[in-house]
C-alpha cells in the first residue's frame, strides 16, 4: 500500500480505518484483493442504497455503454436525461402529487445544497439562511457555511457567514417547546436576527450522529416557514431514495417542501449525480446562472431511471427497509440493556441506524473489532461517539442478521462482556 502513503493527501480518511486494498464488490461485499470478504453496512456512506454492482443496473449501463450512449453532454438534451425525467415524474413525482422541476447542479450533494441556497437568495433577495445544530450539508463554502461540525468548518479557512445555527429536535432533551428561540427571535425585531431566505434541514441528521427528528417536529418547522414567509429547503442527499423506509424521508411527516436536494443514491449504481427539486414558481433563474461541465452524466441517468422502474413503482422495498431497519433497532435496543452503565443510546430510523457510546475512543474501537471480523462500518456525531450503520436497502435478511451477530461481538469485545 505505499503508492497510497507516498501520493495520496494526507486528507484521506476511510482508508485508514479499513487499511486493505479493495478489488471487487458485489451486493452487500466488498473483497480485498487477497480475497477477504467484507459485509459492507456503509454502502458508499449512503450513495449504494441498492448495493454494489446491481446486476439490473449493470446490464442497463453496460448495454447504454455498448452501444455507444452519450456519455458527457453538459445539459445538452439526451435520450438518457428524457427517460430519466420522464421516469422520475411518472413513478416519483406524480404518485406523490408533487409538482417540482428539476436543477442538475452538479455531481455531488454539494451541488445540489449550493444551488438550493443559490436560488433561495435570488428568489427572495435576503442573505440569512437558518440551519441546525450538528447539521452537515456539504464541505463547499456554502454547504458548509450551513454545517454545525467544528472541524470541517475550520478548513474553510475564512469565515463561514450569513447562517445561523437553530436547535434541532430534541437538542435540549424536551426542555424547552420546539421552535420555541427560533419564533421568538423572528418576532422579536429587536433580537438582531436578519431574516431569513430559507431553513435547510436533514430529516435524520446522518454525519451529525443519526439524530432522527420526530415527524411532528417536520410538520411544525414547515408550519412555522409558512407562518413566516420562509422556504424550507429539505436536504434529503444521505437520506432520501428509501433509505428510511419511503422513497423520500419527510414522506411521513406529511410536508411538500419548497426545494429538495438529492444525490448519492439517485444515481443507483454509485455513479456521481445530484439534483435539486424546487417548486415551478421559483424557477427564477437566467440560462447558465448556476451551471457545472458534470451536470449530465448520462450513465448515471441511465442507471438512476433503471433504479426508479426496478424499485419504486410498489411498496415492496419500503416495506422491507422498514422491517429490517426495526430488527437493527431491536439489537440496539438489547444491547443498550444488556450495558446499562455504558450510557448507550440506540437511534435513528429504517435503515439509517446508530449505537452511540461514551466517547468517540469507545466507538471508534467497536467498528475497529468489527472490522477485523469482517464488516464496515463508520462513526458520526460531533466527537465520533456514534457507530453508524447505512447497510444497502438490498441487503437481505440473513446478511443483515450477520451483521448484528459481529456488532454483538464487537460490543461485547470492546466493553468487557
Amino acid at each position: 500500500m505505499s503508492i497510497f502513503e507516498t501520493l495520496e493527501s494526507e486528507v484521506r480518511s476511510y482508508s485508514r480505518g479499513w487499511p486493505v486494498v479493495f478489488d471487487r464488490a458485489q451486493g452487500s461485499w466488498l473483497y480485498s484483493e487477497d480475497g477477504k470478504a467484507y459485509l459492507d453496512f456503509f454502502a458508499g456512506a449512503g450513495a449504494l442504497n441498492y448495493g454494489h454492482n446491481n446486476p439490473v443496473l449493470k446490464k442497463a449501463l453496460i448495454d447504454y455503454i455498448s452501444r455507444d450512449g452519450v456519455t458527457h453532454a453538459l445539459d445538452m438534451f439526451t435520450v438518457a436525461k428524457r427517460d430519466f425525467l420522464q421516469t422520475l415524474n411518472d413513478v416519483v413525482l406524480k404518485p406523490r402529487e408533487m409538482e417540482y422541476k428539476v436543477i442538475f447542479p452538479g455531481p455531488g450533494g454539494a451541488n445540489a445544497v449550493e444551488a438550493a441556497l443559490k436560488l433561495a437568495r435570488k428568489v427572495t433577495g435576503k442573505e440569512s439562511v437558518i440551519n441546525f445544530t450538528n447539521a452537515f450539508h456539504g464541505m463547499t463554502l456554502g454547504a458548509l457555511s450551513v454545517t454545525g461540525n467544528s472541524l470541517k468548518r475550520g478548513g474553510a479557512g475564512i469565515p463561514l457567514v450569513h447562517a445561523t445555527p437553530m436547535p434541532y429536535d430534541k437538542y435540549f432533551d424536551g426542555a424547552y417547546p420546539d421552535f420555541l428561540y427560533f419564533e421568538r427571535l423572528l418576532e422579536d425585531s429587536g433580537s438582531g436576527l436578519n431574516e431569513p431566505a430559507a431553513v435547510i434541514v436533514e430529516t435524520v441528521q446522518g454525519e451529525g450522529g443519526i439524530n432522527a427528528a420526530r415527524l411532528e417536529w417536520l410538520k411544525g418547522l414547515s408550519e412555522l416557514c409558512q407562518r413566516h414567509g420562509i422556504l424550507l429547503i429539505l436536504d434529503d442527499v444521505q437520506m432520501g431514495c428509501g433509505r428510511t423506509g419511503p422513497f423520500f424521508s419527510f414522506e411521513e411527516a406529511g410536508i411538500k417542501p419548497d426545494m429538495i436536494c438529492l444525490s448519492k443514491s439517485i444515481g443507483g449504481y454509485g455513479l456521481p449525480l445530484a439534483i435539486t427539486l424546487i417548486r415551478p414558481d421559483l424557477d427564477v433563474w437566467s440560462p447558465g446562472e448556476h451551471n457545472g461541465t458534470f451536470r449530465g452524466i448520462n450513465p448515471a441517468f441511465v442507471t438512476a431511471a433503471e433504479a426508479l422502474r426496478t424499485y419504486w413503482r410498489d411498496d415492496e422495498l419500503e416495506k422491507a427497509t422498514k422491517a429490517k431497519g426495526e430488527r437493527v433497532g431491536e439489537v440496539f435496543a438489547e444491547l443498550v440493556n444488556r450495558y446499562p452503565d455504558a450510557n448507550l443510546i440506540a437511534k435513528g430510523r429504517g435503515l439509517a441506524r446508530g449505537l452511540e457510546f461514551a466517547t468517540g475512543e469507545v466507538a471508534g474501537k467497536v467498528c475497529a473489532a468489527a472490522f477485523d471480523r469482517g464488516l464496515l462500518m463508520e462513526t458520526s456525531g460531533p466527537d465520533g461517539e456514534v457507530v453508524k450503520l447505512l447497510p444497502a436497502l438490498t441487503t437481505t435478511e440473513e446478511e443483515i442478521e450477520q451483521g448484528l451477530s459481529i456488532i454483538k461481538d464487537s460490543v461485547d469485545a470492546v466493553l468487557g462482556r
